[in-house]
Formats: C-alpha cells, structure tokens, sequence
C-alpha cells in the first residue's frame, strides 16, 4: 500500500522534532518544559553513576570471593542492597519525570495543532485542499501521542547512551591494558575491539532496517484509513441499515483492515530479520570480552574481579555505540509519527496561506453586503460563478436561486468570508454581525442549551428566552430537555435542527443572516411558519438565502438567479435607512415578544390570531 505522499515531509524527522520542540521550550510553558528536561538529565546522570558504582561492587565482590575474604564479602553483601536499592528508586523516579515530560510536550502540542486546525476556517480549507494531509483527527489524538513518548524516550536513551560512554571509555582502556587481542599486546585494545564490534552491528542493522521506516509511515497511514472507514461506518449506520448494505460494508471494513494486515505482515518479516541480528550480537557482545579475556586471567595477569569490571565495561560501551541498532525499530516508529505531524502543520500553514492570499479580497466592516467582479471559481480552477456584480442595503432581503450546483452555496460561504478561490472584491460586515446558517446547523456537543445558543454561552442566555424561542420554532416539547447532554445531531432530526437553528437566530438578533438551504427539510407550511417569524421578529435583518422553492419568493425583497455562471436578478426596492449594524446580541426573554414591529409596507401583514394559529401548526 502506498502511503500518503503528503507524509513524505520535507522535513527530517530531527528536523521536525527540534521544530516542535522549539515551540514549546519558548512557549509560555518553557518554565515547566526546562524544568522538567533538567530533572530527567540529573536522574540519568544519577543513574549512570549507580551503574558506575555497581560496576566497581562486582569488581570487589568478585575479587574478595577469590581471595576467600569473608569480611570483605560480608562489607559487600551490606552494600549491594543499598546500591539495588537506589537503582531501583532512580529507575522510577526516572521513569515518572519521563512519562510527565512527554504528557506535559504532548498536551501543548495537541492544543497548538488543534487550535490551528479550528480557528479562522483552517479545517473546512483543508479538507478542500487536493494535497491536505488526511485524517487530522488521528494525527492530532495518536500521532502526537507516540511522536511524544518516543522522542523522549529516545532522547534520555541517547543521552544515557553519550555520557555512559564517556563513563566506560577510560575505565576499559585502563582495564585492558594488560590483555592482549589475538595474542598482540595493543594499549586499549579491547576498546578498539568495541568500537569495531559496535560500528560493523549498526552498518548491518542500518542496511537491513532500513525498509522499516516506510513500512511504518504505511502501517500509520493504513490504521488511519481504516479509523476513518470505521468512523464513517458509525455515521451512516442508519442509512445503512435502511438499504440493508451491511453486508457490503463489512467487505469494505474487511477491505481496509486487511491492507493494515498486510502492512503488518511485512513488517514482522522485517522486525524478525533484525532480531537474528539483535539476539546473535547481543550474545557475542556478552561473551566475547571474556573469552579474549580469559587467557590472562588464567596465566594470573588480571583476578576474577578485573575479569568481570573488564566484561562489564565492554559491554556498557558496545551497548552505548550501539544504539542506533538496539533502538532501530523505535526511530522508524518515530520518524513515521513525526513525519505525519508535520505534514499536518505543513497542511496548516497552506491553508493558512490559502486564507491570508486568496484572490478574492474581502473588505470587512462595512454596512452592507457588496460584490465587486466577484468570479468564484472550485479549488481545481473551475469557474462557477464569472463578474458578479450585487448590492445588498442593511434590512433588504435577497433569494439565490439556480440549478443544482450552479454556485449558490459557494456563494453563501464566499459572503461569509469562507471561499479564498477567485477574484474580484467582496465588501461584507463584521462577522461578529452575522450569522451563517448551512443546510445541516452545526450542534456541538453537550447540552441542548449550549446547542441552540452556540456560538454564544449557554449562560449568557435566560432560560426563559431559550425556552420561548424553542416554542415559536415548533420545538416546545424540547423545553424540558435543555440541560441533557447527548449528541443532538443524531438525536434531532434534520428537520428539528433547522428549527433549531432559526431558534438560535431569534436568540443571537445579528444584523445579516445567510441561509443556505435551511428550510430544505421542512415542508412548506412549516417553512413559511418560520420565515413569517423571521419577519415578525429580525424585520431590520439583512437576509441573504437559498432556496429553489417556488413559496420562497414571497419572502424576500428580490430574487437573483444563478444561470450559466452569471449572476442576474432584479434591482432592489428601495428601502428606508437603518440604525448603523451591531454586534451579535443575545436576546433575553422580555425581549422577544417586545420585538414585533410592524408589517413592513411592502408586504400584507396577518391578523394576529391567525399568525398565533399558524405558529401552533408549526
């Protein structure tokens, strides 16, 4: 299975951590990210010097039980529990700071990342990006997860690694200086042997490990792709289960599980060639200095005690030049990990880019809703909509209508600020006074109450209000329901949540509203209901909707038709001034009933019984 080119970085997965790193080092927590690396250097250190002293017990213990010195061997057995004793607490302590070091780098990465993938429509330009990276989800939940433990895994191990190196170095060559290699007496041989040793495992290791690194990169990319079918799959299970697909479906998930078996599969072939080679030189690297060593030992030049300081340190620096090999398969794992994190940020800042150096210029601010030239045109160039030209005055109503996807909803998103592709000008108020409306309200999760008042608060709203708005939506049986948690996008239908969403109009009063399609699962005399609410309640509302039903008409002041990439409509009726825009203001409950001006002239207002009767019938 190929993986993502978009995981192929152009970064260095050093590169990539160092970058990362920087980030949060010079961030506002780089107190708590130094403070907490120097705790895990000074317990390594402390480590290695247990290591060291450890080293130098087994040289006296196993020199006094060959002198036969009872005393000494009873002064050793006092200390070796003290000595096991502080190892074992520094390996925890170690271990604890590590662990709280990578939690610490990983929960400012995960709130870096995702508030860049959320904040100013990062996210919806992404997933219109051709080369985006995929599934940021996962990247941003696992991948900065095992990016993290790994890299400080592997950081403390190399820097265990470095200095216990430095530690061993002298005391093999003084240790050795008596043994000769295949009968030559070298100054320091057997550290010569060691570096030899060590330098001919990792050349074999890098030659044959090599592969795993891709093969990572294609497992994260597979396990990714089959999260996603997964999640998907838990999406549409209703309309699944409606088309009786099940079956189906389980051959697709069956499907992209096994591209994960596969990928799996190749790479315990690998694993399993570098363990041949792990176990075998681990098993010389234990022996052997001790087999050179033993001719000495036996013709009396070195004690047992030197013999085993001597395997000790022999092995202490091949294992500290061999790390690359004995951590191989961890560093393709992390590379994989970071690589697929920095495709994300590469990702973000293209639509970063895409957002701050979109052809269309977008002057925000302004009282009314302009576009200049507009040409909008679909992320693969394609024009959808050429030199528009339109002016819609604070209060005035307007419907877009055309064929099916002839461009309206692009259009609705480029007012608000949405659609980078294009050129031309768009002169639109703050988007602190308006309010998007999509065919499917978005309902974040939690309360009810936090559903129909987002994006304010949900206790910067009365409850009366809520519950008022609720009921002249047609949603009143909900009333009771405000401050039940669950997923309101599944509990609701869709119809109910474009109720909701004119509820959350009535709640926030902004200036402008854009709707898109926001009446489309409703039936006509429902639809009306809300639109004549609309009216009664948001008369000084500029309004920008679509919409192909016939019905719809009536409500607005204008139509403008979307037909073979032009922009034609009639010219706007005149229309009185109106007070200067505002922010979004959160209505209180005294405030929507108060709020009913006046039919406005150019329509034919309704008796109030009969609006009160048709509000019911919604």
């Amino acid at each position: 299975m190929a993986s993502d080119p978009a995981d192929r970085s152009r970064h260095g997965a050093l590169r990539s951590t160092l970058h990362l790193a920087r980030g949060w080092y010079g961030s506002g927590e780089r107190r708590l990210a130094w403070g907490l690396t120097a705790l895990v250097v000074l317990l390594t250190l402390a480590q290695i010097a247990t290591t060291l002293g450890l080293n130098a017990w087994n040289g006296a213990f196993f020199s006094a039980l060959e002198r036969r010195d009872q005393s000494g061997m009873t002064l050793q057995a006092w200390l070796f529990p003290l000595l096991a004793l502080l190892t074992m607490a520094l390996a925890v302590a170690q271990l604890w700071a590590k662990q709280i070091l990578a939690l610490s780098w990983r929960r400012w990465l995960v709130e870096h990342l995702q508030g860049r993938w959320v904040r100013d429509g990062r996210n919806y330009h992404m997933a219109l990006l051709p080369e985006a990276a995929d599934n940021p989800d996962q990247r941003i939940s696992e991948n900065t997860r095992w990016a993290t433990a790994v890299s400080v895994e592997l950081g403390t191990s190399l820097f265990y690694a470095a200095v216990n190196l430095v530690t061993f170095v002298g005391l093999l060559w003084s240790l050795s200086a008596a043994i000769p290699v295949a009968g030559v007496a070298l100054p320091g041989g057997m550290l010569g042997l060691a570096l030899l040793y060590a330098a001919g495992g990792t050349l074999v290791t890098w030659l044959v490990g090599r592969p795993l690194i891709g093969i990572h990169i294609d497992r994260n990319q597979a396990e990714s792709e089959h999260r996603f079918a997964l999640i998907r799959q838990r999406e549409q299970a209703e309309a699944v289960a409606m088309l009786g697909g099940g079956a189906d479906e389980a051959g697709r998930l069956n499907q992209t599980f096994g591209q994960v078996v596969g990928v799996m599969h190749r790479m315990l072939r690998q694993e399993r060639h570098l363990m041949w080679i792990a176990s075998g030189y681990g098993m010389v690297a234990a022996t052997l200095p001790l087999l050179l060593a033993s001719p000495s030992y036996f013709a009396g030049a070195i004690g047992l005690g030197t013999l085993v300081q001597l395997g000790q340190a022999f092995a202490e620096v091949v294992r500290a030049l061999s790390w690359l090999q004995e951590h191989w398969p961890q560093v393709a794992d992390w590379r994989s990990h970071m690589e697929r994190i920095m495709a994300l940020e590469d990702s973000l800042a293209a639509a970063g880019r895409l957002a701050e150096r979109g052809g269309i210029a977008v002057e925000e601010g302004g009282s009314l809703l302009a576009l200049d030239a507009l040409t909008l045109r679909s992320p693969t160039g394609q024009v959808l909509l050429e030199e528009a030209e339109a002016e819609i005055r604070p209060g005035e109503r307007v419907l877009i209508q055309g064929g099916s996807g002839c461009g309206k909803s692009t259009l609705i998103r480029a007012a608000a600020g949405l659609w980078p592709w294009g050129e031309g000008r768009i002169r639109r108020p703050a988007r602190t006074e308006t309010l998007l409306l999509p065919q499917r309200p978005y309902l974040p999760l939690g309360t009810l109450r936090a559903a129909v008042c987002y994006p304010a608060g949900p206790g910067d709203v009365d409850t009366a209000a809520i519950v008022l708005a609720l009921t002249r939506c047609g949603l009143g049986g909900l009333a009771a329901r405000l401050d039940e948690a669950g997923r309101w996008d599944r509990i609701l239908s869709l119809g109910e949540q474009q109720r909701l969403g004119f509820a959350r109009l009535l709640l926030l009063r902004p200036r402008w509203a854009l709707l898109d399609e926001a009446t489309s699962a409703l039936d006509e005399i429902a639809e009306a209901g809300l639109m004549r609410l609309f009216e009664q309640e948001l008369a000084g509302v500029g309004l920008v909707s679509t919409g192909d039903r016939p019905g719809l008409a009536r409500w607005h002041d204008r139509v403008l038709r979307i037909e073979e990439g032009r922009l034609i409509g009639a010219a706007a009726a005149a229309l009185p001034p109106l007070p200067a825009p505002g922010r979004l203001r959160v209505a209180h409950a005294h405030a929507l009933p108060e709020q009913r001006p006046a039919p406005r002239p150019d329509r034919q207002a309704a008796p109030a019984r009969a609006m009160q009767g048709r509000l019911q019938a919604l």
